[in-house]
């Protein structure tokens, strides 16, 4: 018998039918997870181009720590 189903075509079309459609928001929750993996990858694309921009040189930092005490002891005087 070419192209009928037999029994287990059918269970097997059902089992993957429970598993895809069972339960409450599955599938939609599937789908959100594929979604914040995808989202989540572009992300990290997004920041791979940021390391190649220079950081702040060190010596800004303690420039900064250097005017804030500078102005802290002026203002004891």
């Amino acid at each position: 018998m070419m192209g009928s189903l037999s029994i287990w075509h059918w269970l097997i079309f059902g089992l993957v039918a429970v598993v895809v459609f069972g339960g409450r928001g599955r599938l939609s929750s599937i789908m959100g997870d594929a979604a914040k993996g995808i989202r989540a990858f572009q992300d990290g694309l997004k920041g791979d181009g940021e390391g190649d921009k220079p950081a702040a040189p060190p010596s800004a930092l303690s420039q900064t720590d250097a005017a804030r005490d500078a102005s802290k002891d002026s203002a004891k005087s």
